[in-house]
């Protein structure tokens, strides 16, 4: 086992002042330090997703970003247990790329709105209603969905998977809004699943047009899980990494970040000479997951993530395919 050492955190540091107040940062300073204890005891990593709150982000994560990279990057750590601060597909992924780690969640009843609106064996029924039809599968789904698929994807490389297959048609599953956006910058005809981002989908074209309204020439980034109108009024629109890469390159004076609250609040650190102006919507199925949380996760080595091994080849090969695709990161 290689040597860890205890990270001390406190409440001067310079990214955790800029993101809760200090008082706020003082209750949750023991909190925070028992969790990095305890990651050296049981050498363990945190991995953090963007949408979860900034106590956890930047307080005990120690990888952070989008589901697939962080499923990647589990791989690639070198520590014995993995705690997933996100949602259970995620955690699942993770356990799929890499299944000789322990991954544990820190709450097993965080689920996706949009993991849970498609099952495997509504991929069977599309399979004989479409037969010799491909199915590519947005890696938001559960491991069983992407058993059941021939290739996954990423929101920032769907287009070039659904190109990949050489296909005149395609069944996309299962958000409808990214399968639109796909359908949009593509000549294969796309076969949609009505399933949504209950986040992404609350947002609205005319609530972007009073932002522009109210704050002249602001520029709009925007998920492509939101809705076709909302893309319509964007200046880009891209993944999770593209929107962050987005502000990091461009330093606009202010933006408009159409995604979850906590994105905005963790961006808001690494760009702190860049105003964002947030239309927030929550995600309550990443707000399940707490620093007491994690720190029980840790404490009692809780709630693993267990994946049947042929379930997690057959999905590990969809995942694969689309690690293939040229330009696919």
């Amino acid at each position: 086992m290689p040597e860890r050492h205890v990270r001390i955190v406190a409440v001067t540091d310079v990214e955790i002042a800029r993101t809760i107040p200090a008082e706020e940062w003082a209750a949750l300073e023991p909190m925070i330090n028992a969790i990095e204890q305890l990651k050296v005891e049981r050498d363990a990593v945190v991995l953090a997703h963007n949408y979860i709150t900034p106590a956890i982000y930047h307080g005990v994560a120690d990888l952070t970003g989008d589901s697939l990279g962080l499923a990647r990057a589990a791989a690639e750590t070198d520590a014995e247990v993995v705690v997933f601060a996100g949602v259970h597909f995620m955690a699942e992924s993770a356990k799929i790329i890499c299944p000789d780690k322990t991954v544990l969640i820190p709450d097993p009843t965080a689920g996706c709105s949009l993991a849970a609106s498609i099952t495997g064996a509504d991929i069977r029924r599309l399979r004989k209603r479409y037969p010799g039809v491909p199915v590519v599968s947005y890696v938001n789904t559960s491991v069983e969905v992407k058993a059941e698929t021939d290739i996954c994807c990423t929101s920032s490389n769907a287009v070039a998977v659904v190109e990949s297959l050489g296909a005149d048609r395609v069944i996309f599953v299962p958000d409808k809004y990214l399968g639109h956006y796909v359908a949009s910058q593509t000549d294969t005809e796309i076969i949609f699943w009505e399933g949504a981002c209950e986040v992404h989908e609350r947002f609205s074209g005319e609530e972007l047009r009073e932002y522009r309204r109210s704050v002249p020439g602001v520029p709009i980034i925007a998920h492509p899980e939101c809705p076709p109108d909302v893309l319509d009024e964007a200046d880009y629109v891209g993944s999770t990494a593209g929107m962050i890469g987005w502000v990091k390159g461009n330093r606009p004076e202010r933006v408009v970040m159409v995604t979850e609250c906590s994105m905005s609040d963790n961006v808001a650190v690494e760009v702190p000479d860049v105003e964002l102006v947030r239309p927030c919507n929550l995600c309550p199925h990443m707000k399940k997951i707490t620093l007491e949380k994690v720190r029980n996760s840790l404490l009692c080595l809780e709630h693993e993530v267990l994946v049947d091994p042929e379930i997690a080849a057959r999905a590990r090969q969809a995942v694969d395919r689309m690690l293939s695709v040229s330009g696919t990161g």
